[in-house]
């Protein structure tokens, strides 16, 4: 079996914090989805306890952020006990898609849902991509309609 090669670089930002918009690609774990950003020793960390919570990547994919936190770990002197990304875990969470769901429900009730749509609906603004993303979303609710009324996918 071949071992993917890391894609993982360094990164240090100085002054204000920095936001994950603001991270090049090269800091995550999981670069092509911008997911477990690797920007010090407690992210390596937590990187590798939800590394089986990250959904919708394939093997491939999971072979790059295990190189990538290989190498981060490495950098930043986390011992990590792991040798291969199978140790720790493929699947998301059995009862993920119910927790997340009641996590939104959550923060709809606390409105924190609200100021996160707002932060959310700015940094697309600022980013150029708005237009892009409410037709994405559009069509992500369009299909969930449909598949709720039992109807196929036009």
């Amino acid at each position: 079996m071949e071992t993917a090669q890391p894609t993982w670089q360094p990164h240090e930002k100085h002054g204000s914090l920095t936001t994950k918009s603001d991270l090049p690609d090269t800091v995550f774990a999981f670069p092509g989805q911008r997911k477990e950003p690797l920007t010090d020793a407690a992210h390596v960390r937590n990187a590798v306890a939800r590394f089986d919570q990250v959904i919708d990547v394939s093997d491939a994919d999971r072979a790059v952020a295990f190189a990538n936190i290989e190498k981060a770990a490495d950098y930043y002197n986390v011992d990590l006990s792991e040798t291969n990304w199978k140790e720790l875990g493929v699947h998301p969470q059995p009862n993920r898609e119910e927790s997340a769901k009641k996590g939104a429900q959550t923060r709809v009730r606390t409105g924190e849902a609200e100021e996160a749509a707002r932060k959310g609906a700015a940094t697309k603004e600022r980013l150029g991509i708005a237009g892009e993303a409410a037709k994405k979303a559009a069509a992500t609710r369009r299909r969930e309609r449909e598949e709720a009324e039992g109807r196929p996918d036009a």
